[in-house]
C-alpha cells in the first residue's frame, strides 16, 4: 500500500512552490553549462491527410485579457470555474493563431493569414511571414488563401505595411457576405467593428480583382469544399480537406476556445455578429464533428489545434490529437 501523500509532504518537496520534485532541496547550488537559449521549437508542425501535406504555421498569440469580458452568456462564475477546472489561467488569456498551407493537386493553399500589421489584440501576433520561412515555404509559391472569414485576425496578413501583397501570385477565396460586410464603412456602429473595417478594407480591397466568392457545398479547389457556418459572422465557413478518401475539418472560429464554447456551447462570444445564430451554428457542427468522429483542425485552440471533439453531457470536449514527429 502506497503511502498516502499529504499536502506537507507536496510542500516539502517544494511542489507547492511549483519547483518539481528532486533537486529543490539541494543545499549546493547547481550551474547551467552555458546560458540559457530563451528559444522554443519552430512554430510550424506538418501531417499527412492522404496524400496531402499539411503545414500549420502559426502567426503568434492574439491576447484577449479577462476572458470574463469576451465569454458571455454562462452562468455567473461558469467562465472561471471552466477554465480552472482545466487547470487554466481564469484571468488572463491567450490564444493561438493557426494558418495552415495544403500540398495538394500541385497547388499550394495557404488558410487565412493572421493579424499582419494589427496590433490590436497585442504585440504576439504578425509571425506567419518568418514561420512560413522558417516552415521552408516561399510566399511567391503559394497559389491560393483561402479566408474563413473577414475577421481582422483572418485577413491582416494579405497585405504588408506598404500595401504590397504578401502572396503576390495567389487567388483569393471567400464568402461574398463577407467582403461586402466588412469592407463596408456603413457597419462601423462599434469602436471595435470600426478597426476591424478599416484593416479589412486594408486588405481585402487590393485583391478584389483576384477574388471568387465560395458557396455552401462547393468544392471550389479540387479536394476543398466550402461548409456555411453562419453566426460568427454572416459568411463565416468551416472547409473540409480531403484526398485519398481520407478528411479533416478546418473549424475556423466554431470555437475560440477548447474549452469554453465546448464544453457550453451555449455560451456567447462577444465578436460574434449574430450570437443566437453563433450557438445554433456551434451546437450543429460540434454534434456532427463529434458524432461522425471527424478530425478538425481550430484556428484559435491550442497549437497545433488538431484533434477531435467528442460529446460530454450537455456538451463536448476537445481531444488534442498527439503530435507525429516521424513523418
Amino acid at each position: 500500500m502506497f503511502e498516502e501523500v499529504s499536502r506537507r509532504n507536496l510542500m516539502a518537496l517544494g511542489v507547492g512552490a511549483g519547483v518539481g520534485l528532486g533537486l529543490s532541496g539541494l543545499d549546493a547550488p547547481i550551474f547551467a553549462k552555458e546560458a540559457k537559449r530563451h528559444t522554443q521549437a519552430p512554430y510550424w508542425y506538418r501531417f499527412y491527410v492522404g496524400s496531402a501535406e499539411i503545414s500549420v504555421v502559426s502567426d503568434g498569440w492574439q491576447m484577449l485579457g479577462d476572458p470574463t469580458s469576451t465569454f458571455l452568456g454562462g452562468p455567473e462564475g461558469e467562465v472561471q470555474r471552466e477554465l480552472t477546472d482545466n487547470l487554466m489561467n481564469p484571468t488572463d488569456m491567450n490564444i493561438e493563431l493557426n494558418s495552415f498551407v495544403v500540398n495538394m493537386n500541385d497547388k499550394l493553399v495557404l488558410f487565412d493569414t493572421g493579424l499582419g500589421t494589427s496590433k490590436m489584440f497585442g504585440p504576439k501576433g504578425g509571425l506567419l511571414p518568418n514561420t512560413l520561412a522558417a516552415a521552408g515555404i516561399k510566399r511567391e509559391d503559394i497559389d491560393a488563401v483561402v479566408i474563413s472569414h473577414g475577421h481582422i485576425d483572418h485577413i491582416g496578413g494579405i497585405v504588408d505595411a506598404n500595401d504590397a501583397l504578401m502572396y503576390p501570385n495567389a487567388h483569393v477565396y471567400m464568402s461574398k457576405a463577407d467582403f461586402d460586410y466588412w469592407t463596408d464603412e456603413g457597419q462601423m456602429d462599434l469602436p471595435w467593428k470600426k478597426k476591424f473595417i478599416i484593416h479589412a478594407r486594408k486588405n481585402l480591397l487590393p485583391v478584389k480583382d483576384r477574388l471568387t466568392f465560395f458557396k455552401d457545398d462547393q468544392e471550389f479547389l479540387p479536394g476543398i469544399t466550402a461548409i456555411s457556418a453562419p453566426g460568427h459572422t454572416l459568411g463565416h465557413t468551416m472547409f473540409n480537406i480531403q484526398s485519398e478518401g481520407q478528411s479533416f475539418m478546418f473549424v475556423g472560429d466554431i470555437s475560440h476556445h477548447s474549452v469554453l464554447l465546448i464544453e457550453n456551447p451555449r455560451m456567447e462570444f462577444v465578436f460574434d455578429t449574430d450570437t443566437k445564430l453563433a450557438v445554433k451554428t456551434r451546437l450543429k457542427m460540434l454534434d456532427f464533428l463529434a458524432t461522425n468522429r471527424v478530425p478538425i483542425l481550430a484556428y484559435h485552440f491550442a497549437w497545433p489545434g488538431y484533434g477531435h471533439f467528442v460529446k460530454q453531457g450537455d456538451g463536448f470536449r476537445y481531444l488534442p490529437a498527439p503530435m507525429n514527429m516521424n513523418l
